[in-house]
């Protein structure tokens, strides 16, 4: 990601050397480099997102699971002699 970064910074620095700024080269070079990195931050937002949401499901889940089983093991069996 830094590299992308980094390439991304001096394409956009090559911006100013033109008059004509959108109609450059450099700007499509800019421009694609930051579509590109962009896209990247955003997937790896969405991956991490993504993770986190798992690990909180796990995590009540196993939670619920624990309190529900020390429910189960307090209550009085209910076998008639």
């Amino acid at each position: 990601m830094s590299r992308v970064r980094e390439e991304k910074d001096e394409a956009f620095e090559g911006l100013f050397a033109g008059k004509d700024i959108e109609e450059t080269p450099e700007y499509a070079e800019w421009e694609s480099r930051y579509i590109l990195s962009k896209g990247i931050e955003n997937e790896r937002l969405y991956i991490q997102g993504l993770r986190d949401g798992v690990k909180l499901t796990v995590s009540l889940l196993g939670q619920s699971m624990l309190e529900e089983s020390n429910t189960k093991a307090h209550q009085p069996s209910n076998a008639n002699p």
